[in-house]
């Protein structure tokens, strides 16, 4: 079994492009309910990973009035935990590790492009179903 088994393909993902702007990426996690989401270039590399913590802090920075806070470039921003991304190469083992920190796991191709994410929620329905058990 490999990491694919478990992907949700990119067409699948909700994402931001780092040109977005943080009232962009709001609406985006709003809509769908999300408390984070990875950030892509218009190439498609993984830039990261965005928050709903990362954009309340671009919003409240000292000295900052409310629309350019909301017109930053969601690229700009500083994000306070990064969701490190693993190849799509990489062993289940390995992405059961990342996930068990993570809410998801951006899985790359080779050239660092997003190629999707898997869940933590996938992992677990998984072994459920499976019955694995897990000590």
């Amino acid at each position: 079994m490999d990491i694919q088994s478990f992907m949700k393909p990119l067409p699948e993902v909700v994402f931001v492009y780092d040109d977005h702007t943080v009232k962009e990426a709001l609406a985006i996690l709003k809509k769908y309910r999300y408390q984070s989401i990875p950030v892509i270039d218009r190439k498609g590399r993984y830039i990261g990973s965005l928050s709903e913590g990362d954009l309340l802090y671009a919003i409240t920075d000292a000295g900052k009035a409310a629309e350019g806070a909301l017109a930053q470039r969601v690229g700009q921003i500083r994000r306070n935990r990064e969701y490190v991304a693993i190849s799509v190469h990489a062993s289940v083992n390995s992405l059961i590790g990342k996930a068990a920190d993570e809410n998801f796991v951006p899985i790359v191709d080779d050239a660092g492009i997003l190629i999707g994410i898997v869940t933590r929620k996938t992992l677990l329905n998984y072994f459920f179903e499976h019955q694995f058990v897990v000590l």
